[in-house]
């Protein structure tokens, strides 16, 4: 791989909650978290000597990044799937940032799509998220690497401290930081 190039990295993350109307009623409003700050990911390689894990530092997301940025809110990563968009900071997919880490809440939209993401979340089939985005692992102002040896195991930690770009918040039933909590 060529040294500088680019590195698309997608991430999943618990923490999807479907509000209920006053009245009762199931709300189609979906909001979560897209990305958590020091929570570290699962093992995303490992074998017998290695183990690979990444966390993303809060100085790798700020809000002048969000609004920039063409994000688009899909099911599983599918972009045939879009149930909201933010582009440059508008649209129908509204996010936040606290210290916890980036939050989105949007309005399903009455199609086949947004049908099937109500009911998948409400029933608890989804219950996390996922997001891509672009670094430089090559840089050691976006990535830096912490390796420590645990049970006989080299375990090297990749701290994100800058991402370049954002490209997709997505719903998945299998979110990657299991620190975190659905409600």
């Amino acid at each position: 791989m060529d040294k500088n190039q680019e590195i698309q990295r997608e991430f999943k993350v618990e923490g999807l909650q479907l509000r209920t109307n006053r009245d009762g009623t199931k709300s189609r409003t979906i909001e979560g978290y897209a990305i958590l700050f020091n929570s570290p990911s699962v093992n995303m390689y490992e074998d017998e000597r290695e183990v690979i894990r990444e966390i993303i530092a809060p100085s790798a997301v700020s809000r002048e990044l969000l609004d920039n940025s063409d994000i688009v809110m899909t099911m599983f990563h599918d972009n045939k799937i879009i149930l909201a968009r933010s582009k440059n900071g508008n649209g129908t997919l509204s996010y936040d940032i606290d210290k916890r880490g980036v939050s989105f809440s949007f309005e399903a939209p009455n199609t086949i799509d947004g049908d099937k993401a109500v009911e998948l979340v409400s029933r608890g089939d989804i219950d996390g998220c996922s997001f891509a985005f672009r670094t430089r692992y090559w840089d050691e102002d976006y990535v830096t690497c912490r390796s420590e040896t645990i049970d006989g195991k080299i375990v090297s930690t990749y701290e994100i401290r800058k991402i370049k770009s954002l490209h997709d918040f997505t719903l998945t039933p299998n979110p990657a930081y299991p620190e975190t909590e659905c409600s």
